[in-house]
């Protein structure tokens, strides 16, 4: 197992970090209420899911098998890592970042879908393009939206896609097995909690795309320097990531401050000065509409 590069080593420490906490957390006999218990898990799911997305982009090994091993453990439960990196990588790799036929990670919808929903359908997606609906709601709608896509899949005959979702329930089942038969907490808070981290993840991705006459506006730069910036791995300066997305993300602060007049202007100015920021404007109120404003490319 080789090392990206010798810096890598800060990676390491926190994917052992986050795996040792977890597991102290939930298995050493700790005298630990179990409601603060569940509230260190939280923001430790939400770490999770930012160093799975360092492991999918080449990190801390330089063979992808050693670095999909370490981000497999699907300790935030609703997520399949195959299916998750599968999906990542053809976002970065396609150039329609954010249209809804291209983009496996677009949150817009084209008119065509649009219209064949219902009026309460239509009614929670709104909801969903704001902050709050995002993290209320964002885990339940992409996740499904997922198994809804992914059951397609298998029933027109894919059976690589039906093996990814069987290894990851054999895994989620096994963990909630062990976990309510010898965990601190129970397998309800523990889901609960799970689904609070993913929400958490939410605040990262509810505007880091937006629908943008070009490609390099799409992408956006927060400069955000708290707790926030910690949890998603410097993720917030999405832009950077998307000209460098090899790079490790400790790295990334020091390359947005050394060109970052050359970000803002490549991204046109796609730009917030901190998380707080965006909560004060979208927490109620929707920054996007659902229905994507821009022309839809075809497959």
């Amino acid at each position: 197992m080789v090392l990206r590069e010798k810096s890598e080593v800060q990676t390491i420490v926190l994917i052992l970090l986050c795996y040792g906490l977890w597991a102290v957390l939930l298995f050493a006999p700790l005298p630990v209420p179990e409601w603060l218990t569940g509230l260190i898990l939280i923001p430790l799911f939400t770490l999770h899911s930012s160093l799975q997305h360092e492991c999918i982009h080449g990190h801390p090994f330089l063979k992808s098998r050693f670095n999909d091993l370490l981000a497999y453990p699907p300790l935030g439960l609703f997520l399949p890592y195959g299916r998750y990196k599968e999906m990542h990588l053809a976002h970065h790799q396609r150039a329609s970042i954010s249209d809804p036929v291209q983009d496996p990670e677009s949150w817009y919808l084209t008119q065509a879908k649009w219209d064949r929903l219902n009026p309460l359908l239509r009614a929670l997606l709104r909801f969903n393009n704001t902050l709050i609906g995002r993290m209320v709601l964002g885990p339940i709608i992409g996740i499904g939206s997922m198994i809804i896509n992914d059951s397609k899949s298998v029933q027109a005959g894919s059976r690589y896609i039906l093996r990814h979702w069987l290894i990851h329930g054999i895994l989620v089942g096994f963990a909630l097995v062990f976990i309510g038969a010898f965990g601190s907490v129970s397998v309800l808070t523990y889901c609960v909690c799970a689904y609070v981290g993913m929400s958490i993840l939410m605040i990262r991705t509810y505007l880091e795309h937006q629908a943008h006459e070009t490609l390099r506006g799409r992408t956006v730069i927060i400069e955000d320097k708290g707790p926030l910036r910690l949890l998603f791995l410097n993720n917030n300066l999405h832009a950077v990531h998307h000209a460098y997305p090899t790079v490790a993300w400790y790295r990334l602060p020091v390359l947005f401050r050394q060109n970052r007049e050359r970000f803002l202007q490549m991204n046109t100015e796609y730009y917030y000065r901190s998380y707080w920021d965006i909560i004060r404007q979208y927490i109620f109120s929707a920054k996007e509409p659902v229905i994507y404003p821009l022309p839809p490319k075809s497959q």
